[in-house]
């Protein structure tokens, strides 16, 4: 994204923000920013880690099926 057009939008949030009365977006905009520099790894469940590292092991080790297979598979639900 170009320079002229990161700050027209930038603008254009800060317009409409001015004008924002819902509370509820204007927690989850603060929110936002308050988790901007945090690494989603911390934010998520051990579970969620433990399958993700489960999914590097497979997908190193070469347990992988194509895409093709599994659309093949899950076809009648896609």
């Amino acid at each position: 994204m170009n320079i002229e057009l990161i700050q027209s939008k930038k603008l254009d949030l800060i317009q409409w923000l001015s004008t924002l009365e819902d509370s509820i977006i204007i927690e989850k905009i603060i929110d936002l920013r308050k988790n901007e520099n945090k690494d989603w790894w911390n934010t998520i469940s051990e579970i969620e880690k433990q399958s993700i590292e489960q999914g590097l092991q497979d997908a190193n080790s070469g347990k992988l099926n194509p895409h093709l297979n599994a659309r093949k598979l899950y076809e009648k639900w896609l």
